[in-house]
């Protein structure tokens, strides 16, 4: 996901993605610990997904917070 598309997004919809982002990485967990997971790298890039959402979430509250 890139940031551009996380830019135009408000609070809510940052903590739908966040949610549906948790919920796959929990997926590909179970399916890196059953041996099922071809292409490790797409782990990797749900955890950067989850960071960048959660960086995001956390500047509109703390600019929520100032006004």
């Amino acid at each position: 996901m890139k940031s551009v598309e996380l830019k135009n997004k408000q609070l809510s919809e940052l903590n739908v993605e966040l949610i549906s982002l948790l919920k796959a990485q929990f997926g590909l967990r179970m399916q890196l610990a059953t041996q099922q997971l071809s292409n490790t790298n797409k782990l990797r890039m749900i955890k950067r997904d989850i960071a960048r959402v959660k960086t995001f979430i956390t500047q509109r509250q703390n600019n929520h917070e100032e006004r």
